[in-house]
């Protein structure tokens, strides 16, 4: 069945199964329909996420076990909740002593059974994969190697132990090091040498090859087994872009599921839509994310912000002071250093398939590298897929790229290299050969497709499996990149109103005016009517309400400007870091302990690279942090931080309740983010991952808002979920989607929909410039015909054109519900 709505809980050892059990009475009292679980599977010893999986068998030990799981399901079940799991395909943890089939591999070599699991390029290592583990060079470490010959074991530390190949336990140290089917390396050799695929830049986590036949049937044993017995409803699936293939496998899925409702988290562009081949009900929800949080974002006083910024930063264009030059930047960045080893992989792999093929021979190298670095920093969206690479790597792209070549015979390396990834039939369509309406062949890559084959050559010369895999090995490359060079780099670096750098997000435009809501919204209810929608996730920089009350800066830029000199006195390493520290503040109220706000700044220093790194640690630097944040926004100045943000109390509440409401109705299916059903005040991971402390008695009635203490948006989230579960059809697959439009001299403040004719959304959007502009005045919201009443207040009804001064007196918000006539059914 497909969810009204779903709940996210990050289970952890701190939060095993029995925690979720006990706060089952609770969550089903909110009117969600299932709970979605973070990774259950076996993971590494105290993993607080899960996604860092070792046995595909087992359900985790440390949560409770299958038994815990199960039970769980049960509790559920009786509570009127399904359950909903995130699945790990892409990856699994590289660690030897807890994966089992990865310790076979290094025992028994590429001749081991399990080495198809793995995308590892073993002529790269000359016959070894590097474990790149030590904490330095091979020869400062070697004391620290000890030889258990009585098991057959190598350990290094605490942590680590490997398997020895047979027959070698007797040898001396060194020559034992030298027979292993691998090589124990310092931790940054795997930035140039590593040769296997990884998650991003996170060598501890290997790439499994799900394209694999065999290799899905084991890694999905387990979980299709807990949806055959009726534990698991749904499935939610991480990291879909780093697969080969992403189309067969969520196509094998669906079948092995039988249709189960299936999500992918798929990052998409602006204007990027869903493959339309992928077998599921849609995306995890970033790309509605950025459509609400848009509709908060003034972008006349997110232009005067940004102009402050650069003024009070002085940052260099390409360093954090212009968008477009700072994620062009950073991605030349990560292609030539994070991910040198990646890079490195497609230069040989092209270099091969061009020697076979006598029209792509006789490029070094060196050209061969750069005509792949420059190809990938130039992909506009996080990877290409098959069929689609021809408007991806467009003819204007590759002019672009072959203009970093001096020689302009030697840019031909960009040709030979963009023939290699397009496929045969992935032309434009149209008799001239122009693109014409965006006609584009779709060809599906077959599964199967592993290491070296026979049939490389050029697009004339066939379309054999290492041809296939060299493409398929640049798409999940170019993924890597934009995830490492915009989320992880370039957000950290240009931070102008740091509520728009989410994921999904774009800082360069993040203004979303009501009409291309309304046009997305028309869109999935169409489309992807079963898709996911979010606002608060483990992966968000900011939580939801967070982000809400920054976005009101965009409203007062004056006010923020008028702060920050106030603020200006306390010494800062530097002023993008006194920029996202103040702001970061404001975020959250004033109120924040110096730890926690240590913590996240820390971590955005290290991301942005500018001055301290994670593998470039700057000691100085981090100690100066650390003092600014206890003399600055943890310090003396939080009262003053508290005034400005109290002055601002009426917008942030216009704006945390507008953005919850509209993802609660929208279409799609909202997925609540533990504890965000409330205020909810949270910064990056590890912040936003911290176990909830549930109340174990369920919500009887929506609470009073004139109750002292009452949680105002506690109170709109329940209505609202309780609306959707009460009424599925008006917000299911067959629902509809209807813009509403105010009329008035204020009528731009005001978005509202209908859905399905049954129910009313109206929320206010850059309220604190409605305020200064006078209020409503006459403006009207023209209701559907019929009478309505309000959900949130009830005993007030409405019908026909409503004065918005009246509709929004008591909240900046309504939600109303058709009351059905005498002699009309309702509907749901």
């Amino acid at each position: 069945m497909t969810p009204t709505a779903t709940y996210r809980l990050q289970l952890q050892p701190d939060f095993p199964f029995a925690a979720a059990e006990a706060a089952v009475p609770r969550l089903a009292s909110l009117g969600v329909s299932h709970l979605h679980l973070s990774p259950v599977l076996e993971s590494v010893p105290g993993s607080t996420h899960g996604y860092d999986v070792v046995d595909h068998a087992r359900v985790r030990e440390e949560l409770g076990g299958e038994e815990g799981l199960r039970r769980l399901a049960r509790t559920a079940r009786a509570a009127g909740l399904g359950l909903v799991l995130d699945i790990v395909p892409n990856h699994m943890a590289a660690a030897p002593r807890h994966n089992r089939q990865l310790w076979e591999v290094l025992r028994e070599g590429p001749r081991s059974p399990y080495a198809k699991w793995f995308d590892i390029d073993w002529e790269a290592g000359g016959g070894r994969v590097l474990l790149p583990v030590l904490a330095g060079p091979l020869g400062g470490e070697l004391a620290r190697l000890r030889v258990d010959r009585r098991r057959g074991v190598l350990t290094y530390g605490e942590e680590h132990a490997f398997p020895l190949r047979a027959g070698t336990d007797e040898l001396a140290l060194p020559e034992l090091l030298e027979a292993q089917w691998y090589r124990l390396g310092w931790w940054r050799l795997a930035r140039t040498e590593l040769n296997y695929r990884r998650f991003f830049t996170i060598s501890e986590l290997i790439g499994v090859r799900v394209e694999d036949e065999e290799v899905f049937a084991a890694t999905h044993a387990k979980i299709l087994e807990l949806v055959r017995d009726g534990v698991v409803d749904g499935l939610r699936v991480d990291h879909p872009d780093g697969l080969a293939d992403p189309e067969t496998y969520l196509r094998r899925l669906r079948t092995a599921t039988e249709g189960r409702w299936t999500v992918v988290e798929k990052i998409l562009a602006a204007t990027e839509p869903l493959p339309s081949g992928w077998e599921v009900a849609g995306t995890t929800g970033y790309d509605a994310l950025r459509r609400i949080d848009g509709l908060f974002v003034d972008p006349a006083g997110h232009r005067e912000i940004l102009r402050h910024y650069r003024e009070f930063t002085a940052a260099p264009a390409d360093r954090g002071g212009q968008w477009e030059a700072t994620a062009r930047r950073a991605a030349h960045t990560v292609a030539g250093h994070e991910l040198a080893a990646e890079v490195a992989h497609l230069t040989r792999a092209a270099a091969r398939l061009c020697a076979r093929d006598p029209a792509l021979r006789d490029h070094a190298p060196w050209a061969l590298r750069l005509a792949l670095h420059e190809l990938l920093v130039r992909v506009p969206v996080y990877r290409p897929y098959p069929g689609d690479a021809h408007s991806v790597l467009t003819p204007e792209l590759a002019d672009r790229a072959r203009a970093a070549f001096t020689v302009p015979e030697e840019a031909a390396a960009v040709d030979a290299v963009r023939a290699l990834l397009l496929e045969e039939g992935d032309e434009p369509g149209g008799d001239d050969g122009s693109s014409g309406g965006g006609g584009f062949r779709r060809v599906s890559v077959p599964s199967g497709v592993h290491g070296v084959g026979e049939g490389g050559g050029s697009r004339g010369a066939g379309d054999g499996p290492e041809r296939r895999a060299f493409r398929a090995r640049f798409a999940q490359t170019s993924s890597a990149l934009r995830a490492k060079s915009l989320e992880d780099t370039a957000f950290y670096r240009y931070v102008p109103l740091l509520s728009t750098n989410e994921v999904g997000g774009d800082p360069g435009r993040p203004a979303v005016a009501p009409d291309e809501f309304h046009a997305y919204c028309a869109r999935i209810a169409r489309d992807w009517p079963d898709t996911g929608t979010v606002l608060s996730t483990h992966d968000t920089k900011r939580s939801a309400d967070v982000r809400a009350r920054i976005a009101v800066l965009s409203e007062c830029p004056e006010r923020w400007s008028a702060l920050l000199e106030r603020l200006a006195p306390t010494p800062s390493p530097d002023p993008q870091l006194a920029w996202t520290a103040w702001q970061t503040a404001v975020g959250l109220g004033g109120g924040v302990t110096r730890q926690r706000l240590n913590d996240a700044l820390l971590k955005a220093a290290r991301e942005s690279g500018l001055h301290t790194s994670w593998t470039e640690q700057d000691p100085a630097y981090e100690r100066a942090l650390a003092d600014f944040v206890a003399e600055g926004p943890a310090g003396p100045p939080v009262n003053r931080i508290e005034a400005f943000c109290r002055s601002l109390d009426p917008a942030t509440r216009a704006n945390v309740l507008g953005a919850a409401l509209v993802h609660l109705t929208m279409p799609g299916v909202p997925d609540v983010y533990q504890g965000a059903e409330s205020a909810y005040l949270a910064l990056v991971d590890p912040d936003n991952r911290r176990p909830v402390d549930f109340p174990p008695t369920p919500v009887a009635e929506v609470p009073d808002p004139r109750a002292e203490g009452s949680d105002e948006k506690a109170r709109l989230s329940i209505a609202a979920l309780r609306l959707r579960r009460d009424l599925p059809e008006a917000f299911g697959t067959s629902s509809t989607y209807a813009p509403l439009y105010a009329t008035g001299p204020a009528s731009a403040h005001c978005l509202a929909f209908c859905r399905s004719g049954e129910v009313v959304t109206a929320v206010t959007r850059l309220s604190l410039r409605l305020t200064q502009s006078g209020g409503w005045g006459p403006t009207e919201l023209p209701l559907p015909e019929g009478s309505w009443a309000d959900v949130l207040d009830p005993g007030r009804e409405f019908t026909g054109a409503v004065a918005l001064g009246d509709l929004l007196a008591e909240r900046p918000v309504a939600l109303l519900r058709r009351i059905p006539r005498a002699d009309t059914p309702t509907r749901g």
